[in-house]
């Protein structure tokens, strides 16, 4: 039985790995709407971007279960946006929901991995914050997403030579009602489903040697 962490685990994709964690019996704590319910899924309403309330839920996941062995940060929002439309604060907020909801986690469950010498941390990347070209129309959204992949790079060069491993899973777009109704003339057929990306994260963390650390889907 492994211990995961979800954050964003009442949202689309979370709410996939949720389940497909729990169907596999896996212990797994999240933080999103606690109303949401699974076997072997346990809730809490967290505010992610303060960073002391972050660090109490993980330390109370790590006192309850002794370690963790993979942690997976959905939550982030999205704002269009060229240069000319972007001001500092909406840059602020989208490197708020983006990044600082993923590094107040990432940190004490990096240190956690660190302690155990083993884990494997996944963040939801974004073409945005790969490639620059993707980025003109979302200015602030892919500044803020670009943050993920060099703390991942940072994280994997600190990890070296131990068993510890951070992926950045790059959706190209998520199947989901609210990207639906904001793309209604856009093909479909070519979306990842949720469930089809956490499926891939499970993948990934059964067979972590046969993948990249930055996995396009």
């Amino acid at each position: 039985m492994q211990t995961i962490l979800i954050t964003g685990a009442s949202g689309n994709l979370g709410q996939s790995l949720a389940a497909q964690y729990s169907a596999a019996g896996d212990r797994v704590f999240g933080t999103g709407n606690p109303a949401v319910t699974l076997p072997g899924y346990t809730g809490q309403l967290i505010n992610l971007t303060q960073e002391a309330d972050a660090n109490a839920w993980v330390s109370q996941v790590i006192d309850s279960c002794g370690t963790i062995d993979s942690a997976v940060l959905t939550v982030g929002g999205f704002a269009m946006g060229r240069i000319a439309d972007t001001t500092l604060e909406m840059l602020n907020r989208q490197v708020q929901l983006n990044f600082d909801t993923a590094y107040t986690v990432a940190r004490p469950v990096f240190l956690q991995f660190m302690k155990q010498g083993r884990g494997m941390l996944f963040f939801i990347g974004a073409e945005a914050g790969m490639q620059a070209d993707k980025s003109a129309e979302v200015l602030a959204y892919g500044l803020a997403k670009s943050l993920l992949f060099r703390l991942a790079e940072i994280m994997n060069a600190e990890a070296v030579g131990t068993a510890v491993k951070v992926f950045v899973v790059v959706p190209h777009i998520i199947d989901t009602p609210q990207n639906r109704a904001a793309m209604p003339e856009a093909d479909f057929s070519s979306w990842q489903t949720p469930g089809s990306i956490a499926r891939l994260i499970q993948e990934v963390q059964a067979n972590p040697q046969q993948y990249p650390s930055v996995v396009v889907c």
